[in-house]
């Protein structure tokens, strides 16, 4: 299914989005020192990232991945870029429906995430979503994991997201929002800000595995709303900006897919 967010909004009433989300003061102080922060907890935790992510995903696992891909539009053949790569557990799914390693390429700024991913013929570049290190019209499809909260800027990202893919290529966003009952966001944030640290604290080797984990619920809490992803997506030039969601029980899983006009 699709929800109610799906058709392009009045951007009068739901302005374009350039912080994910306000500073979180806890963490950091400022945009300089939030690229330092996220940087230096995601390479100190890049060993536990994919031990921890199987064991407390909430479903959201190789097979959701996959369909998601498939949904968004990956085919056999397409050259794609998948940006925020980290370990790779979306590329990894790219790998299987494009048929060719060399046809995916992977960014992150955290060199140590990129060490941790096992993408045999998969090329992997140090870079930012508001900077892609290639030139325009470089690909065929776009997909992103969970990290569009650790952008600096969605605005910026976006419109790198369009400069770099080809006339018609499509985007495809993985994220978690916040749910919209007040019950279900007290028990989301009971499990991601108490239940999940203590056992990344258990199963991780890092002890900032918890703390990880603990503001990725923050981010989740504070980041935009969907209604601002899309009008950002078609503020940079992207039509058909819409968020699918697949399973109404698991809503808290946005797809976000975009079209660059052909």
């Amino acid at each position: 299914m699709t929800d109610s967010s799906s058709t392009p909004t009045n951007r009068t009433e739901h302005p374009i989005s350039h912080e994910p989300h306000p500073p979180l003061t806890e963490y950091y102080n400022s945009e300089q020192e939030r690229r330092g922060f996220v940087g230096k907890i995601f390479d100190r935790t890049a060993s536990d990232y994919d031990r921890i992510d199987r064991l407390l995903a909430l479903g959201s696992g190789p097979w959701y991945r996959n369909q998601a891909l498939q949904r968004a539009g990956l085919k056999p053949g397409m050259r794609i870029v998948d940006i925020g790569v980290g370990t790779g557990l979306v590329a990894r799914e790219a790998v299987k429906l494009v048929g060719d390693p060399a046809l995916v390429i992977g960014v992150d700024p955290s060199v140590g995430m990129m060490s941790q991913a096992d993408l045999p013929g998969v090329q992997l570049v140090e870079g930012r979503a508001e900077s892609i290190p290639f030139p325009d019209a470089s690909f065929d499809f776009l997909s992103m994991g969970y990290a569009l909260r650790h952008i600096g800027d969605l605005s910026a990202a976006f419109s790198e997201f369009h400069r770099v893919l080809k006339p018609g290529g499509r985007l495809c966003l993985l994220e978690i929002t916040k749910p919209e009952r007040a019950w279900s966001q007290f028990l989301l944030k009971s499990y991601m800000r108490g239940v999940v640290p203590v056992l990344a604290r258990l199963v991780g080797s890092s002890a900032e595995s918890a703390k990880l984990w603990r503001y990725y619920w923050d981010t989740i809490e504070a980041c935009v709303p969907p209604s601002g992803v899309i009008d950002t997506l078609t503020d940079a030039g992207f039509s058909g900006a819409k968020r699918h969601i697949e399973t109404p029980a698991l809503s808290i899983f946005a797809e976000y897919q975009a079209v660059k006009p052909g």
